[in-house]
């Protein structure tokens, strides 16, 4: 179903930097949602210093809102995932959050105190894959509650997830009220591209000739982090001949743990089962900007090619 996006005073959409949040925002575009009532609301899982996500996400999200006359804000979490891993007897740092008049919002932090020190699971229990929740979800969640914007008007928040990327996003709900809403704060949730097939998303990106994230074009089929929890082989291989520092610092944490991500293999035994994406070694410029904290990109592509990485593995959140 598709609501009636002219009675809302605002559309968020929670954009991952991947595919599918790209082509929901093209498709609000496409319905005649104007840009300046759109936001882009980008998650920064890292907090500012690299360590599981891709460096160059904040900086696309940002030139991509400014090519459509889209504001894009971040989130985060104070210390980023690095410090919800390491947290040792405090409670979950608090949530920080841009915001249209230039300040930096900040919630929570005074919760109970506890313990982390292991990886988020490999599972769809949002409380052991403890990323997704903290990090992603959590993190949009106090920027509306914690802004007085948010109790004028209504809200259309916008998420990315598709059907076809996993069964239980086959039950996802297409439309309904967001997990914020309450009597005082009208907030709906809608998923618009949750039926579509990833052709139709391609064919989307094709059409507005907009740069994909280079995570695709170095051959990762989806967009999550760049050390994912689920990655394959492949992409822990991958990972390992482009970005060693990077890989040795999720080797360290790991042992440090005790306890490996995946259950019956750490990440260098997964690499070593894996090969490096042939397109990632043959793109060293497309590399170097996917690992860096500006975007010098540019945002439009003409002529628009597949990136190496459509229709590949499977490999991420389900």
């Amino acid at each position: 179903m598709r609501p009636d996006l002219s009675r809302y005073d605002r559309v968020l959409v929670a954009f991952s930097g991947g595919k599918d949040s790209l082509a929901a925002l093209l498709h609000l575009l496409d319905l005649g949602v104007p840009p300046e009532g759109i936001e882009l609301h980008h998650h920064d899982v890292d907090g500012g210093e690299a360590f599981m996500d891709w460096p160059c996400t904040p900086a696309y999200a940002r030139a991509l809102g400014a090519a459509f006359g889209v504001p894009a804000y971040l989130s985060w979490r104070a210390g980023g995932f690095a410090a919800e891993l390491g947290r040792d007897g405090a409670p979950t740092a608090p949530a920080l959050f841009e915001t249209p008049e230039g300040r930096l919002g900040r919630a929570g932090g005074e919760g109970p105190p506890g313990v982390r020190g292991r990886f988020p699971q490999v599972c769809a229990d949002l409380r052991l894959r403890w990323c997704s929740s903290a990090l992603k979800i959590e993190a949009m969640a106090a920027l509306i509650r914690n802004q007085p914007r948010f109790l004028a008007g209504e809200t259309l928040v916008v998420t990315g997830e598709r059907a076809e990327e996993s069964p239980m996003r086959a039950r996802y709900a297409p439309f309904g009220p967001h997990r914020t809403a309450t009597r005082q704060r009208r907030i709906d949730h809608w998923r618009p591209v949750l039926s579509w097939p990833e052709a139709e998303v391609w064919a989307i990106i094709a059409r507005y000739g907009v740069t994909p994230h280079p995570a695709y074009g170095l051959g990762w089929s989806r967009v999550s982090c760049r050390s994912c929890i689920f990655g394959s082989p492949n992409q822990w291989a991958t990972l390992r001949a482009l970005y060693p520092e990077a890989f040795r610092r999720i080797v360290e944490r790991e042992a440090a743990s005790g306890l490996t991500i995946q259950q019956h293999a750490s990440v260098s035994e997964l690499a070593d089962r894996g090969r490096p994406y042939a397109a990632a070694l043959a793109n060293p410029a497309l590399a170097a900007q996917a690992g860096a904290t500006t975007w010098i990109a540019p945002v439009f592509t003409r002529p628009w090619r597949l990136p190496a990485g459509a229709f590949g593995e499977a490999a991420g959140p389900n």
